[in-house]
């Protein structure tokens, strides 16, 4: 089983987008018994009360017109000991890789990509909550799943 750990500032849009978002399309493709996944934050700022913060409600509601549920997920924060438990961290943007690189204290096994350097284009998945378009993170995000889904089955290479 490949576990990966899609993640990004908060925790409360895009790498909770990512992880339904890639869950919804490996149980499609039945192949959901082949991954374990799952979302964290770089940052403490949705955890602070200790029990986490829900998926933020625009992002909630993008997923659902596309019929994926994000219900029961709350924010959790990236600890230096995941690195240990999973075979990918898939970062939202650059400065989501350069934190993962300071919480973990490197990258020695080469397990942390962005998620849209698995496409043709590469670059950043679009932060809904400066832009407020949420529809365009999602696009980004299930572009991003789509080609690592592809990649994991061997049909991509990473850029």
């Amino acid at each position: 089983m490949i576990r990966i750990m899609f993640v990004c500032h908060g925790n409360i849009c895009r790498s909770p987008m990512a992880e339904f978002v890639f869950k919804d399309m490996a149980e499609t493709e039945g192949r959901s018994g082949e991954f374990f996944v799952s979302s964290a934050a770089t940052s403490d700022e949705t955890v602070w009360n200790g029990k986490g913060s829900a998926v933020y409600a625009p992002a909630r509601d993008e997923l659902e017109k596309h019929g994926i549920s994000c219900e029961g997920k709350l924010s959790v924060q990236l600890k230096k000991s995941d690195y240990g438990d999973y075979d990918l961290f898939i970062g939202m943007d650059s400065a989501n890789i350069r934190n993962m690189h300071r919480i973990f204290g490197g990258d020695p096994e080469g397990k942390i990509h962005k998620l849209l350097d698995y496409t043709e284009n590469g670059g950043d998945v679009a932060d809904p909550w400066y832009t407020r378009d949420f529809e365009k993170t999602y696009r980004d995000v299930s572009v991003g799943c789509k080609a690592l889904l592809d990649s994991l089955a061997g049909n991509k290479k990473i850029r």
